[in-house]
This record gives C-alpha cells, structure tokens and sequence, in this order.
C-alpha cells in the first residue's frame, strides 16, 4: 500500500474509532431502553385485541407479486442463468476495481454529474469499504428493476405493482439506511457517542405511540403552526354547516368584486387550508385580492356516523349545499366553481348530474390536477384491484371509516425517497428535530375516509375508470360528461406523481365542451400553490385537446411561460364573465355567521 492510501486509511481509523466507550456503552443502553418503550407501543393496541391500520401495502400482496417475477424467471433454466450470471458478473467488476484501488492502481472514481442525492458525503466514494458498499447497492437496485422490466408474461398490472414493491424494498435497504453503513450517520454516532441515537430513538417511540401502534412519521415541527393564527388565517366565518361539512365564506378585500361567486370544492384527503396555507402562499387569499367573492367547502373528517355517506352525499350535502348558501348569502344563482384533485373529479362527476335535474347554477368549472380518466393515474393504481379493495372493505367495515395515515402512508410511500427515508435517517438517526415547514404540517393533517365514500371512489375511478367512459352511477342516473357545456379550465402538473399530466390530458378529451388544458411546472401541490409574486416554475398552452391530439403532440406544440399559471387562470375566468357589483358582506342579510373562519371542522 503506497503512502497515500496509508494515510487514507489512518485518518479513516481515527474519525471512525470510539472515543470515549464508557459514554457510548450508557448511551447504547438509554437508546435501547427507548426502542423497547417502542416496541411496547406497538404491542400494547394488539394485546387488548385491536389490530391497528398496517397500511397501503399488504405483505401477503407483496409475496405473491415477486413470486411472480420469480416465477418467469425460474421457468426457464437458461433465463435464470443469463440474469445470475449478470449480477455475478458485476460483483466481480466491482470488487476487482475495489482491490486495484486498495493497491494504489487505481485513483478515486469521479463522481457523476448528478450524484445520488442519498450518498453525499465524500466519504462515500472516498472510503473504499463505503464506496463498494454504495457500488454494490446500486447494481443490485438496478438489477432487480431490469427483471421486473424484463418479465415478459407480466400483466401491465402486476407488472406496475413489482416494479413498485420493488422500489420500496430498494430504498428501504438502502446502505444509507443504516449507522454502520452510512459513513456520515457513523462519524456522527462515534463524534456524538451515541447522543444522537438516544434522541433519535426517544423520537421513535414517541412516535409509536402517537401513532397507536404504527409509527407516525414527523415530518415537521408542529409546535410553530397554529390554524386560524398563521395557517388558514384568511379573514372570513362559516355561515352554514350540516353533518358533512361547513360551508365559509370570506371578507371582501375590494369595493367591487366580480358578480359571480366562486365556490371552491376542496379534497376530502386532507383539508382544505392547502389553498389557504398561509398569507403569503393562500390562493384563496389572492382570489379574494382580486375582486372575488369566495367560498370553500370544509369538509368534516368523517367517523362511523359517516360510514354510509356516498358520491350522492357528497355532491347533495356539500356541493348542492354549499350553491344553495352562496345564492342565500349573495342572491346570486350563477357560481364559478373550483375543484382540486378528488374534489374536482367529484365536481366533473357533478355537473352532468345537476345538469339532469335542470340545476345548471355552475356556469364554469376550473379542475386543479383532478383525474376524471384513470387510465394513465399512475402509481396509486397498484393498490387498487379486487382482493386488495375486498380487503380494504374488511378493514372499515368495524368502524366505518378508513385511519387517516392509511392514505397519508399511501402518498408518502409514492415519494419515499423523499417522504420517507430523509426522515427517517434524520428524525431517528441523527436525532434531528424536523424544521417547521408548513406544507408537510398540512400533510400530516391527515383525514379519515368514510366507508361508502372511499369504496365507491377507488372502484368507479381506479379500477373500472367508469366516469370518464359515462358509466358511473349516482343515485340511479348515469353521468356523462360528453353532456357538459360550460367553459372547463383543466390544470395539470408536469411532475404529479398523484394525477399524472398524461392523465388529466386524457380526461380532458371526455368533456363534451372546449377545455382549456394548462399544464403548469412542480408537481401536485406546488405547482398549484405557486403565487405570481413567487416568479417560481412556469406553464405551458396550447391547442385544445382532441382525439386526434396526442398528449406528447400537445406537449410538442405547447407555449412556455415563465411564473405562476394564476394570472393566466384569471384571464381565462374573466373571459367568461366581466360583471361587477359592490362587494358583499359575509353572509349577506340571510345568513347568521355560525363562527370565524376556518371553522371547527378543520380542526377536527
């Protein structure tokens, strides 16, 4: 071994060896004393007999959609053969690289140029143990991605579901994951004497118990959020509410304001103050700044009162409900209407509904990355088929509703990259505190979902994708929304790993009526919640959508434009209607103001 390396390897021995082992052996003793508090928590529900929400992902699926994949690979002997032989293959070259580098042949590796976000300390490439533990991770990881890809008798469904599993199971073992093979998470542990573990793990089992026997990740610093001070803080009152939801409205900001009202229909998967996050970042906020009187659904979060509350409810109870109080409070019978993500799919699913019963008060519907064709929606459909959905069914049928951090698991687990295991290595490893960071405080703020509602959605959409073919029913009639001829504004997201851009571009082509398609930058939430006066992200226009017109050609044709696609909203909603009159008073003469703005109900 030549100087350098030696030199390499003494200075590596020193950063990584224990200093002091009387500290780190007590504090390896405190750590596992919070790990067993953990494990308590998790037991304590299933001793009194409760079995609380494992989750999206049932392991029994898991098994059977690899042994898949197994299966067409052992099938053939040669086949087999040729994927072993590869993975050998690449060992060899790695640890034949390992061993002329520790003999001075060979000098460190340059890096690529967009390195892997998980392996950024330089001790990474730098250390030769860690550097070939980094190396064979990642030729595993993309193994076990190409035979997924490469197994051919694969359903297109199973086949999404594989690759998925095994996208999980590759992050979850990543060697980032680990103090021992984590080169940063070590020198932290030994420079710290194993403080950093204590804190972290005390963390954990808080989080266990929080989470009532699953773990409850913390994503942010809940402590510096307060809703209704400095997260949905909007000025406004609820004036009218029924078991489903409040209905508020908000305080004027103009003298004059535009003379249809906008209703706004929020998802019922977490709450509605991500339009409203805080002052500066509010969407309902700035519709307001610019002359509009706003109203939002609040929907409750649903417990066993509410386990047979369907799409027919909802529409009734809230939709319905909330255009009968804005036309109370403003005598105004013409309503703009707004729906994001699911609450737009229910908007879409609405209009041709009302339409039939000759309510045609909604005379323009923006959709904001909602899906009213599923055929391209996305990972979310690998935990919809039916032995997944019988046992979803199981799971509520005792209370009713489904736990909140079912679906928060869900979203999470779509970027867990990012979502998941940043976390945990900060949160539990290093025995960080998360920063305060509004967005993922709303994201924490999961919601449960009521029985009915929930099945219907994942079976009409997900799995028989009926909306879009007119073959979903509410309450007896079939909705069609080739019947829709208002003004539809349909928003999708470049990188919207919930509602694809495909995907919404594909919905759009089912709207009997023109539909203005914008695809703006980001993904499902900040390339929605993306104020002008941010200059962050651009959009892109183009030609209506059609049959003829495919989503790649749309994009090939589409205009870019830097900023925020709100001031282009603007224009498009004022196009269709230009009419002013003084503003309006909360709740107008009709209508008593229940209580201030956000509500009870958000809170719930």
């Amino acid at each position: 071994m030549d100087d350098h390396h030696r030199d390499e390897a003494t200075s590596s021995e020193g950063e990584f060896g224990i200093r002091d082992p009387e500290a780190f052996a007590r504090n390896m003793a405190r750590a596992l004393e919070q790990i067993g508090k953990a494990a308590a928590a998790w037991v304590e529900p299933r001793e009194r007999g409760e079995t609380p929400d494992g989750g999206p992902i049932a392991y029994a699926d898991v098994v059977s959609t690899l042994s898949e994949v197994s299966r067409y690979w052992l099938a053939d002997p040669a086949r087999a053969m040729e994927a072993q032989t590869h993975l050998l293959s690449g060992y060899l070259d790695i640890w034949s690289r390992s061993i002329r580098r520790l003999s001075g042949e060979l000098e460190q590796e340059v890096q690529p140029s967009q390195p892997d976000r998980r392996f950024p300390d330089e001790e990474w490439s730098r250390n030769p143990f860690f550097d070939f533990l980094r190396q064979v991770y990642l030729l595993t990881a993309r193994w076990a991605d190409d035979l997924v890809a490469r197994a051919e008798d694969l359903d297109p469904h199973t086949r999404r579901k594989a690759a998925f599993y095994v996208r999980q199971l590759s992050n979850a073992l990543s060697p980032s994951n680990f103090v021992l093979t984590n080169p940063e998470l070590y020198r932290e542990t030994i420079a710290e004497n194993g403080a950093n573990l204590v804190r972290g793990m005390t963390m954990f089992a808080e989080d266990m118990a929080a989470g009532g026997g699953t773990l409850k990740l913390r994503q942010s610093d809940r402590a510096g959020f307060s809703i209704g001070r400095n997260i949905a803080a909007t000025p406004g009152a609820v004036v009218a509410q029924n078991d489903l939801c409040q209905i508020i409205q908000y305080e004027a900001r103009t003298a004059e304001v535009a003379r249809r009202p906008i209703l706004i229909c929020p998802p019922w998967i977490n709450k509605f103050y991500i339009l409203d996050l805080n002052p500066q970042k509010s969407f309902i906020g700035w519709l307001v700044d610019q002359g509009h009187t706003v109203f939002v659904i609040s929907w409750v979060n649903p417990d066993e009162r509410h386990a047979d509350k369907d799409w027919q409810a909802y529409i009734e109870e809230g939709l319905v409900f909330g255009l009968d109080i804005v036309e109370a409070a403003t005598g105004e019978a013409q309503v703009d209407a707004i729906g994001y993500c699911v609450g737009g799919t229910l908007l879409a699913a609405a209009l041709p509904y009302l339409k039939a019963r000759g309510d045609e008060r909604i005379r323009s519907a923006t959709l904001m990355t909602a899906q009213v064709d599923f055929t391209h929606a996305g990972d979310l459909k690998v935990f919809v088929d039916e032995d997944q959905l019988k046992a979803l069914e199981g799971m509520m049928a005792a209370k009713g509703y489904l736990e909140g951090s079912h679906m928060a698991t869900a979203f999470n687990l779509l970027r867990s990259g990012d979502l998941i295991w940043p976390y945990f290595i900060d949160n539990y490893l290093k025995g960080k505190e998360p920063l305060p960071f509004d967005l993922l405080y709303w994201n924490a703020d999961a919601t449960r979902m009521a029985r009915a509602n929930h099945l219907f959605y994942l079976r009409n959409c997900y799995l028989e994708n009926r909306l879009s073919q007119g073959a979903m029913e509410i309450g007896g009639l079939k909705v069609d929304l080739r019947v829709i001829d208002i003004p539809v504004y349909n928003l999708a997201t470049r990188e919207d790993h919930i509602a694809p851009a495909e995907s919404v571009y594909a919905g759009s082509r089912a709207f009997g009526s023109p539909v203005t398609y914008v695809m703006a930058g980001s993904g499902h939430i900040a390339g929605v919640v993306n104020p002008p006066d941010r200059r962050k992200y651009r959009y892109w226009t183009g030609p209506a959508p059609s049959a003829d017109l495919s989503f790649e050609a749309w994009q090939a044709a589409a205009r870019e434009t830097a900023g925020s696609w709100w001031p282009h909203w603007r224009q498009w909603l004022a196009s269709h209607t230009s009419d002013r009159v003084p503003a309006r008073a909360v709740g107008g003469s009709a209508l008593s103001l229940i209580e201030p703005a956000p509500g009870s109900y958000v809170r719930g």
